[in-house]
């Protein structure tokens, strides 16, 4: 029973310092105090949440902490660009 409360709290642990570490859309003016890390691409969405989401995450796991998306495009899926920042 002790094993599972442990794996239980490590889990919720584990989760809360991911989110902690999430990249956070930013405005333009909030990206002009920080450093352009690169740029990021995703394709395959079918919603511009579902972009979004794609975009976010792949800034994350580059290690940025904003990003601003620069580019949406659709052509039967949703595709686009943003610039990360850290």
């Amino acid at each position: 029973m002790k094993t599972i409360k442990y794996a239980v709290a490590a889990v919720a642990l584990s989760a809360l310092s991911f989110g902690a570490f999430a990249a956070q859309s930013i405005t333009t003016s909030q990206a002009q105090g920080m450093n352009k890390m690169g740029v990021v691409s995703a394709e395959g969405a079918t919603t511009l949440d579902g972009l979004e989401a794609k975009l976010a995450e792949k800034a994350s796991a580059a290690g940025a902490s904003g990003y601003t998306i620069t580019s949406a495009n659709t052509n039967n899926k949703l595709s686009g660009t943003a610039v990360i920042y850290k």
